[in-house]
């Protein structure tokens, strides 16, 4: 993996264009095989999988029993075989196969085997290899969302898919991309498109306590009609009720110093007091240096922040909501009547 090829702005122009490629060979890979397949993981995760047409992207969440995101799992199934791909492959891979009981399912973590590379061309109809395109932003059927809609989302813009490969071809294969035309990009890069897009990640968004409300994920891995599953109470509880603790924020940093906060750094209001972390952050090649940030929910989106950087001065940063700070989705249901701490309201009578 690369973090850049020498010319990182180049890289991402040519990413933005549609004309790059990524070594993406970090990314895990786990299969699913067996005529049960579908409807188990269906039962399981977070996103309605059981009627999921062939090479049809899409992607789920693996919650613990208090909604908290454990895995995160791009899904693509060929017909035959139900393609997962995760930066938690090992662990994923062990929680499936724990779950299948006396199923017809077979769980394999085929990461040794299988590579990924990405591209930010659109899709070209392949039929002979395993293509992940990443869904995000558009709010998939039964999900919703807490940011703006979608033709209005910055990730709109962004192009990305995974092209899986087998790993021993995966040199010749990235080779082969270049000698047609498309340009070697480093993480650098495809980060920095990635933070622009507001798109959440489990590799750095994700702690032992996230929701999948606070990142805006119930656009694309949660369905909110489908039956039960494990941390499906919280789900449904945070959107009736809205309110997620915290929020994910883009931060737009001084860039005056040429440094960069690292991610899992504090940000701290003007007085000192913490208000969250740092995710994620990059310099990006016209908005220059950004990042995401996990906040509070009730920190004012006006608050000056800061955040610290080694051997120099503080970094001010500024935040662009993304998760809404009044934690409503668009069609949260409409409460039946006013309610107060203590108090409920059943049939217009007012109960203690």
């Amino acid at each position: 993996m690369a973090w850049h090829y020498g010319d990182p702005v180049g890289e991402q122009r040519a990413l933005e264009a549609g004309a790059g490629v990524v070594d993406c060979s970090q990314m895990g890979v786990v299969t699913v095989t067996g005529p049960d397949r579908l409807s188990w993981l269906h039962s399981i995760t977070s996103q309605h999988l059981s009627r999921l047409p062939p090479r049809t992207p899409t992607e789920t969440l693996v919650l613990s029993p208090h909604g908290h995101i454990e895995h995160a799992a791009g899904v693509v199934d060929d017909g035959t075989t139900t393609w997962l791909l995760t930066r938690t492959h090992e662990g994923l891979a062990t929680w499936l196969d724990s779950m299948r009981f006396t199923l017809r399912v077979e769980v394999a973590d085929a990461t040794d085997v299988w590579a990924a590379i990405g591209e930010s061309s659109q899709p070209r109809g392949d039929t002979d290899t395993v293509v992940w395109c990443d869904p995000w932003p558009s709010t998939a059927p039964c999900g919703t969302r807490y940011g703006p809609p979608d033709d209005e989302h910055p990730g709109a813009r962004r192009a990305w898919r995974l092209v899986l490969v087998p790993r021993a071809e995966l040199a010749a294969q990235v080779a082969a991309r270049q000698e047609a035309g498309a340009r070697l990009a480093g993480t650098w890069a495809s980060e920095a498109l990635r933070i622009a897009a507001w798109r959440p990640s489990a590799a750095h968004e994700v702690d032992h306590r996230t929701l999948p409300h606070e990142l805006d994920w119930l656009r694309t891995a949660v369905h909110l009609d489908k039956g039960c599953y494990r941390g499906q109470e919280t789900v449904a509880r945070v959107h009736n009720l809205g309110r997620p603790p915290r929020r994910l924020v883009m931060v737009h940093l001084d860039g005056s110093q040429h440094l960069l906060p690292t991610a899992g750094t504090p940000v701290l209001l003007g007085s000192g007091a913490a208000a969250g972390v740092l995710t994620s952050a990059e310099r990006h090649h016209e908005l220059g240096p950004i990042g995401l940030a996990v906040l509070r929910r009730t920190t004012p989106v006006d608050a000056p922040l800061t955040i610290a950087v080694a051997d120099a001065d503080p970094v001010a940063a500024a935040q662009e909501v993304i998760v809404d700070p009044e934690g409503v989705t668009t069609d949260r249901p409409v409460p039946r009547g006013p309610l107060a701490h203590g108090l409920g309201r059943v049939s217009g009578t007012t109960i203690m």
